[in-house]
């Protein structure tokens, strides 16, 4: 199913019936990698599993959009499927959305997977300082552009120039101060070998929340999945 918000066209999956819930897949993915979770718990709730703009069917922006942006369409995706509260779960990028649409809209709680939250300059890879400092001079500007190619991430590299940009600019911002102002019950789920985002940071992100609490389960950035059975009961005693 579509629906236009804003002259975008999205693309979105909604069945089941119950309390809403609402899955948001991570960066490079699509409705494909959250729809064995929506699966499993389409039998006790409403699931709404979308493509981010940019990705699966749903149309790329036309400007490079900020995570503000991508928690604007889903404000407004929410209000016209009339879904009320909804249990929101995140995976990586999903989540920093879901970080930012949770802290300014009301859920019943949040669920987060692998999710980047805190950015500090200092992690910044040495490519990465590199193609900063390029940037700072004019003159190597296109040079700067080019060596993305080769020092940037996969994600980066198998990206189109606008999704490049919209990954540049979301990447990096530091969400705690939206995390901080969550109130809502909120469950984390962390692979101890997700070396995407470090067990470490889920930590981090549990101490500056009001109401959160960690799960550490074998696997990596996907442990979600690869926990898939175990992952969908937690949820249901969690909702």
């Amino acid at each position: 199913m579509f629906v236009n918000i804003n002259d975008v066209k999205i693309n979105y999956i909604q069945y089941g019936e119950g309390k809403d819930v609402l899955l948001l897949h991570g960066w490079g993915q699509n409705i494909a990698m959250m729809k064995p979770l929506g699966d499993k718990l389409c039998d006790k709730f409403r699931v709404t599993i979308i493509d981010f703009p940019g990705f699966g069917q749903s149309d790329e922006p036309s400007v490079p959009w900020c995570i503000s942006d991508y928690a604007l369409m889903l404000e407004n995706l929410v209000k016209i499927l009339k879904i009320k509260k909804p249990i929101v779960i995140g995976h990586s990028f999903g989540g920093r959305v879901a970080i930012y649409y949770s802290a300014n809209n009301p859920i019943e709680k949040l669920v987060l997977f692998g999710s980047p939250c805190i950015r500090n300059q200092g992690e910044l890879s040495l490519g990465v300082k590199i193609l900063k400092s390029l940037k700072r001079l004019p003159l190597l500007n296109e040079f700067g552009e080019y060596m993305k190619q080769y020092i940037g991430s996969r994600d980066y590299k198998a990206a189109s120039p606008m999704m490049r940009q919209i990954l540049v600019n979301t990447v990096n911002e530091d969400l705690s101060c939206y995390a901080k102002k969550i109130e809502e019950p909120t469950l984390l789920i962390w692979g101890e070998s997700d070396l995407e985002e470090p067990v470490e940071k889920a930590r981090e992100l549990e101490k500056i929340m009001v109401d959160a609490a960690l799960i550490v389960l074998p696997g990596t950035h996907y442990a979600y999945l690869e926990n898939l059975e175990y992952v969908s009961n937690i949820l249901r005693d969690f909702f």
